[in-house]
């Protein structure tokens, strides 16, 4: 094959790229906030990050921190949302990098996040009950280390989401070559796909709506630089979770789906059992138990709260 030919080729390859990563650019509609409630933003470091508050202020405070993924938000709360404002006066972020906050060009990490958590925590609430997902269960614990929290909820957390590949986070971050491979791991298939092998135990509960937002959300201006970190395992904290809820005086429960795959349920028990920590199991559920059961899961979250008096007839 002639050079003219094969330069031909590869000039239309990366043509054809830029082509398609303006149009699934032009594609992503703005990001609607999807929550009931009021929504505020909080300046931190420079990064405009948003919030929504629900609730009645006299009630205890809680915080909702969703997990990292591709097009991950606080609309991972939306089923629940409105059942803990009844009892709560809530806040659910939206982290630097996710949602509707800022996605500046940042080298991501598990202190920034943690060191975040901690600024929001003392900053915007009052010793808020923190209920946290996935890996950012293990930035919350990081932050509850140094601030106040009445208690911790940690659903499926891990610290752990396999070796540290730097050149990944290289890859994806740069313009051509990285945009087009985070927009194939951004697809639309591909977020189902995600839902369905670790999201959900029963594929008939995901929402086409869900995976419309989470498309959104991740095609947003500046979307690949976060999950960038996350999938090179650059997220993931120096401590070991366990050692570290060990060492903390702030209550803790865990909360697992029975039939998680990405953090087992074996995972839970061996976290529990060594830093002694209550741990509540939910059937047919994976790792967004909340979501799929979530009146089980504000349920069992009363049982665990008994101060808030979640679903009582007071």
């Amino acid at each position: 094959m002639k050079a003219r030919t094969v330069l031909g080729a590869a000039l239309g390859t990366v043509g054809g790229a830029v082509l398609g990563n303006r149009l699934l650019k032009r594609r992503a509609s703005g990001l609607e906030n999807p929550l009931p409630g009021i929504e505020r933003t909080y300046r931190w470091r420079g990064i405009e990050t948003t919030y929504t508050v629900a609730g009645d202020p006299n009630d205890p405070d809680m915080l909702l921190l969703h997990g990292v993924h591709t097009g991950a938000s606080s609309n991972e709360f939306q089923p629940i949302l409105e059942q803990l404002a009844e009892d709560y006066h809530v806040y659910a972020v939206d982290l630097p990098g996710f949602g509707r906050s800022e996605r500046p060009p940042l080298v991501y990490s598990a202190t920034l996040y943690a060191e975040f958590v901690r600024d929001f925590a003392d900053d915007v609430t009052d010793e808020p009950i923190v209920v946290a997902s996935s890996l950012t269960g293990a930035f919350a614990a990081d932050a509850a280390d140094e601030t106040e929290f009445e208690r911790l909820v940690l659903i499926c957390p891990t610290d752990e989401t396999g070796d540290e590949r730097p050149w990944v986070r290289t890859l994806l971050r740069t313009p051509i070559v990285g945009t087009t491979l985070y927009n194939f791991l951004a697809s639309k298939p591909s977020i189902r796909y995600f839902y369905d092998r670790d999201g959900y135990y029963d594929s008939d509960r995901i929402d086409a709506e869900e995976v419309q937002y989470a498309w959104d959300s991740a095609h947003q201006p500046g979307a690949r630089y976060a999950p960038a970190s996350f999938a090179a395992g650059t997220l993931d904290p120096e401590f070991d979770l366990a050692t570290a809820l060990a060492a903390l005086e702030t209550p803790t429960t865990l909360v697992w789906g029975r039939d998680a795959e990405l953090v087992p349920l074996r995972e839970g028990r061996d976290l529990a059992e060594a830093a002694d920590l209550d741990l509540v199991v939910i059937d047919y559920a994976t790792q967004l138990p909340h979501a799929e059961h979530p009146d089980k899961f504000v349920e069992y979250l009363s049982a665990e709260l008994p101060r808030a008096g979640i679903g009582s007839d007071e």
